[in-house]
């Protein structure tokens, strides 16, 4: 049941100096960092991390047209037009500035993770979430603005997607195998690796 996980920690949250604080919730958690590194996205690293398809633009964009609609907006282009600014909105925040890209492990890490992470938009994401305690960012003031929801945080959102994301931005040798002392305390079935 040992997953990996990725994290990426936006600019605003590097900008916001939370990082050491965020990475602290998945230590205290139980979760070991297995790969880290500081380093600005690139643009193309952005687009295949998002792994998106015109039925995902199309899909989406549809929703921006009825939230235009809604709101007393006019509607521009096409709806998959729309989609696709969404992730063009992403890349733009995305390659801002440095981001604290990392590699979480252990026992179900993908759905540990979310659940320290909280929804996707911090204004509705629960107390005691990463999101939830550190913005309050939310879709309608993002929209607004014409610009991505900033919400200080990337997760996987399950394991396959994990593993495909790490590999764009991990090679296999910047990510080291390693044991920590509290492995024997969660992992360990009879304690005996307490007393070595």
């Amino acid at each position: 049941m040992i997953e990996r996980s990725l994290i990426i920690l936006k600019p605003d949250a590097v900008q916001r100096s939370l990082v050491g604080q965020i990475i602290t919730r998945f230590e205290r958690k139980g979760l070991k960092v297995t790969g880290m590194k500081l380093a600005v996205a690139k643009e193309d690293q952005v687009f295949a991390h998002y792994n998106k398809d015109d039925e995902w633009f199309q899909r989406k964009g549809e929703g921006v047209v009825r939230d235009r609609q809604s709101a007393g907006l006019p509607i521009e282009k096409e709806a998959i037009e729309y989609g696709r600014d969404i992730i063009g909105g992403i890349a733009k925040y995305i390659t801002a500035g440095p981001v604290v890209m990392m590699v979480i492990e252990g026992h179900m890490a993908t759905a540990v993770v979310t659940s320290l992470v909280g929804t996707t938009e911090p204004a509705t994401a629960d107390i005691g979430t990463i999101r939830g305690d550190f913005t309050i960012d939310s879709y309608a003031y993002s929209a607004k603005d014409d610009r991505a929801v900033r919400n200080l945080i990337h997760c996987s959102e399950d394991v396959d997607e994990a593993e495909r994301e790490i590999a764009i931005w991990f090679s296999d040798d910047e990510i080291v195998d390693y044991t920590i002392v509290q492995e024997k305390i969660l992992y360990d079935v009879n304690l005996d690796g307490i007393m070595e």
